[in-house]
């Protein structure tokens, strides 16, 4: 039983986390999943902190609004950018560090969700900064909330050009993707539906340091026909009538399922969470709590089937293996290999997941990070030239691995001892077993005298840290 346990909160804290760290094994082999859910719960519910990385000396640039911005000449404008770009590479690796760190880990992994959910690229740190704010801080709440929240932020009104939405010249694109991709999903609209809803939400606008600004001289105060329903509708009232529509609980718990659960959606139990999702009010820690709860979930087709995103990738290999990390710029990099940039998403559509993370040459360079970060292999993979990736700005080639990182080791220093410790009373006989039990979801189809092969068997605690990193390096450790 305790095993079955042991696995089960495993499973629960790869899904609903980012995965287990050696100081949790005991805990893990004694209690019920349900109690390691409700503590994952009262972990996220408490302290909620906003992570700020924008440098005083932006204040300077729009002290004014954008009336300065204007006014600047080539240098100065160069010298906004560069800061801008500086601070979101900044909170992207702040937010790395809170999901590596942070005892909400039910929190930061929601959020992770919804930043692929609500997918928006901004060139705008303090739009940036306010967005994820949005989403961390309701990430737990009610759906309800954070979409209207989101709708509102200057990052998403500026990203899908609801700034130039207006009276007598509405713009679609805002109203098509709240349906298509935040609420209804494709094909539970009609054209004349955009059309109508994007009346509704001209004048939605905002300043230059992020605040939601309603322009009512360029609100269309029309009738509008929208879902069959006429009235003087406000986008307000369009979002809501979104929320009224079961659709968009159906549509939002299949997605939900696939990033959580399963790829392959299962119907019932869909529409079983559908159904209590929506009746909640959209609640979004009840449906967690329903979700991560029911013994379907703990079934083994759904243990280990799930290929892990780039950033669960890192972020787990840093929970399972404590580090310090002395060069930041080697995990910037290693998203972009890997294909995933927190707040660069590929478009409006976020990251397609599942197999899409991974092709031959992903692969080998996921099973060759292991390696980098115990200084047994040198970070020398090209990221991939990707114009989106990069909000527009594209670089030379020779510079996207810099001159300085190239060749070299990523210097990170593993704190092998709590590592050493879990295992250090294990017989030697069964101790790749119980290491195995600890990093892979299920056993690795490597026979084992292939993998102790290449294992440091100089004394226990080289066999431990050598078979640690052979086993981060297998195909198995990319499965969660």
């Amino acid at each position: 039983m305790a095993d079955n346990h042991f696995q089960a909160n495993k499973h629960l804290v790869w899904r609903a986390g980012f995965g287990i760290q050696p100081k949790l094994m005991d805990d893990f082999e004694k209690q019920a999943p349900k109690k390691t859910f409700q503590q994952m719960l009262k972990s996220s519910e408490n302290g909620f902190v906003s992570i700020k990385t924008a440098p005083d000396a932006l204040n300077e640039f729009f002290a004014d609004g954008y009336k300065g911005v204007g006014k600047l000449n080539a240098e100065e404008r160069r010298k906004l950018q560069r800061l801008n770009r500086d601070a979101i590479r900044d909170l992207n690796l702040a937010w790395l560090k809170q999901m590596v760190n942070s005892e909400a880990q039910l929190r930061e992994k929601w959020a992770l969700f919804w930043h692929g959910h609500f997918a928006c690229r901004s060139v705008n740190i303090y739009h940036q900064e306010l967005l994820l704010d949005v989403i961390r801080k309701n990430a737990l709440g009610k759906f309800s909330t954070l979409l209207h929240e989101v709708s509102k932020t200057a990052a998403m009104l500026n990203f899908l050009n609801n700034q130039q939405n207006r009276k007598g010249h509405p713009n679609e694109n805002f109203a098509r993707e709240v349906m298509e991709l935040f609420t209804l999903g494709r094909g539970n609209y009609t054209e004349n539906d955009i059309k109508e809803a994007a009346r509704s939400f001209t004048g939605w606008a905002a300043t230059p340091k992020g605040e939601y600004s309603f322009r009512r001289a360029l609100h269309d105060n029309g009738s509008k026909t929208v879902f069959g329903k006429t009235g003087n509708y406000s986008g307000e009232d369009i979002l809501d009538m979104l929320l009224d529509n079961p659709q968009t609980a159906q549509y939002l718990v299949t997605k939900i399922y696939r990033f959580f659960v399963n790829e392959i959606p299962d119907k019932a139990h869909i529409e079983e969470l559908s159904k209590s999702f929506y009746q909640s009010g959209y609640n979004i820690q009840k449906l967690s709590e329903k979700m991560f709860t029911s013994g379907w979930f703990y079934e083994p087709r759904n243990i280990g089937c799930k290929i892990k995103s780039p950033v669960e990738l890192l972020v787990g290999i840093q929970r399972n293996l404590p580090m310090q990390l002395n060069n930041d710029e080697a995990l910037l990099q290693l998203q972009r290999i890997l294909g995933q940039v927190l707040f660069y998403p590929p478009n409006v559509a976020g990251w397609p997941g599942g197999q899409n993370w991974i092709d031959s040459s992903s692969l080998m360079a996921r099973m060759r990070i292991p390696k980098m970060l115990a200084d047994e292999d040198v970070l020398n993979v090209t990221p991939k030239d990707d114009d989106d990736q990069m909000m527009g700005i594209k670089e030379n080639k020779k510079k996207q691995v810099p001159a300085k990182a190239r060749g070299k080791g990523i210097n990170v220093d593993i704190h092998w001892e709590p590592v050493v410790q879990v295992f250090e009373k294990v017989p030697r006989n069964t101790l790749l077993n119980e290491m195995s039990r600890y990093l892979l979801q299920k056993d690795s189809a490597m026979p084992q005298e292939a993998i102790t092969g290449y294992i440091n068997s100089a004394d226990k605690a080289s066999f431990i840290k050598s078979g640690t990193i052979i086993l981060m390096c297998t195909p198995e450790y990319q499965m969660c």
